[in-house]
């Protein structure tokens, strides 16, 4: 059984960084894209990144390129998002998911996409 667990959320002011883990269990992930999604109070899950298990290759969503970063240690099965220069708009529950790849592409930016999810991780930005 895929589990994944957040961790590293909490209290930041505006320009702070913050790190946040995923760990990852219950299977291999070579086949997967890894993503990371948040949501405010009220709004839609959003699309914050994702990465290719196998390759490292990363993408982001406009609103935070240039200030996050989404690494993983293969090694420690864990995916990381390294936030820097943190915005209050940055508020909001951080999720891990995990998507399998098939036959056809699919985009990482729809949270529909996803097989397996964290129960998340609150972060939030003061002024």
């Amino acid at each position: 059984q895929v589990q994944l667990v957040e961790s590293g959320g909490g209290l930041a002011q505006a320009g702070d960084s913050l790190t946040l883990s995923c760990a990852a269990s219950g299977r291999t992930f070579d086949n997967f894209a890894m993503g990371w999604f948040r949501q405010a109070p009220g709004k839609e899950r959003e699309f914050v990144g994702a990465i290719s298990w196998s390759s490292g290759t990363p993408m982001y969503e406009d609103s935070v390129k240039g200030r996050f970063t989404i690494a993983r240690d293969s090694a420690k099965n864990t995916v990381y998002l390294q936030m820097n220069n943190l915005k209050p708009e940055d508020t909001a529950v951080y999720y891990c998911a995990a998507h399998e790849y098939g036959s056809s592409r699919r985009d990482l930016r729809v949270p529909s996409v996803y097989d397996y999810w964290g129960k998340g991780t609150q972060v939030t930005v003061s002024s």
